[in-house]
């Protein structure tokens, strides 16, 4: 099961209501990130956090103690999407190539959906105590296990060509970062390409790679 914001127990709240907390979670992570964006981390205080999720100052504190646990949360909002949005591709594919190809879809159009706040924890990752920067890498390392897992299945079924446990953790890397090359390049990406155009190109590039093919 994918998990949601209100299974993050880094953050405790009193609210017992799991579906209330991952949606007011959700929609104070939405409204943090523009101010983020627009005013930076340090210059945006939780007051104006409240003021734009529309609740109360009283209120915000029942979801998180300060704004390390809103950035911590932008984090765990991405995972969430993605893990979500590939277990549906999974549920959906029908198999083999198809099955990869589906996983690449859905992470790269959450990557396209969310790119204000994958950026934003790219610049801002540093801000957070170490130890959630430790979470927010095992974040990164669980997202990347996903496409480990699902390759080294395809590998040992013989829908792709036999790779050793490097090439298909590199692999996997390669597709979280052109994954985040969308939202690091889109000032330029998306004035030469739309986001199927990128999907089907990178998604034509890993699986040649994969499948021992000489795509370029």
């Amino acid at each position: 099961m994918a998990k949601t914001l209100s299974q993050t127990k880094d953050i405790p709240t009193y609210i017992k209501d799991p579906k209330l907390v991952h949606e007011r979670r959700r929609q104070i992570v939405d409204a943090s990130v523009q101010l983020f964006i627009a005013k930076g981390f340090h210059r945006t205080t939780t007051r104006e956090i409240a003021r734009a999720t529309g609740i109360s100052i009283g209120l915000l504190y029942e979801y998180v103690r300060s704004k390390e646990d809103v950035l911590y949360l932008v984090c765990d909002a991405i995972h969430a999407e993605v893990e979500q949005g590939v277990a549906e591709a999974l549920r959906k594919a029908s198999g083999g190539r198809d099955v990869l190809a589906a996983m690449i879809r859905e992470y790269f159009f959450v990557c396209h959906r969310m790119s204000d706040h994958i950026l934003l924890i790219y610049q801002e990752t540093k801000t957070l105590p170490l130890h959630w920067q430790k979470k927010v890498l095992e974040n990164e390392i669980r997202l990347t296990d996903i496409f480990v897992n699902a390759l080294k299945g395809l590998v040992s079924s013989g829908e792709l060509s036999r790779m050793n446990k490097d090439s298909i953790e590199l692999i996997a890397h390669n597709i979280v970062v052109l994954g985040h090359m969308w939202t690091f390049r889109r000032w330029y990406l998306s004035s030469r390409y739309t986001i199927e155009d990128y999907i089907q190109i990178q998604t034509d590039f890993i699986l040649g790679k994969s499948m021992g093919g000489n795509n370029v």
